[in-house]
């Protein structure tokens, strides 16, 4: 069951716990933490439902590149959307 969790500078503008959800893939993760946190899809996702500039993610320590989504439906990993890095860190380990 993937696990999303959410840098502390996230959280100072936008509540966001870490939660486990069902999902089959990273889009479906994220729908699944907008359905609890509605607020927090805009400050995830502009307009066009692109994972917005400040924002990054990673699977199994692996960082997502496509912003866009279009790829977002690549299977998350059993670990989880991140397992060692919260959404929206940034920079080398």
């Amino acid at each position: 069951m993937p696990h999303v969790a959410f840098t502390a500078n996230i959280q100072r503008h936008v509540g966001c716990p870490q939660m486990e959800v069902v999902a089959r893939t990273v889009r479906e993760a994220l729908e699944a933490v907008f359905a609890a946190n509605p607020t927090a899809r805009s400050y995830v996702l502009d307009d066009q439902a692109a994972l917005r500039k400040h924002m990054s993610i990673y699977v199994d320590g692996c960082l997502i590149r496509d912003r866009s989504g279009a790829r977002w439906h690549r299977r998350p990993p059993r670990h989880g959307l991140d397992d060692r890095r919260p959404v929206g860190q940034r920079g080398p380990r």
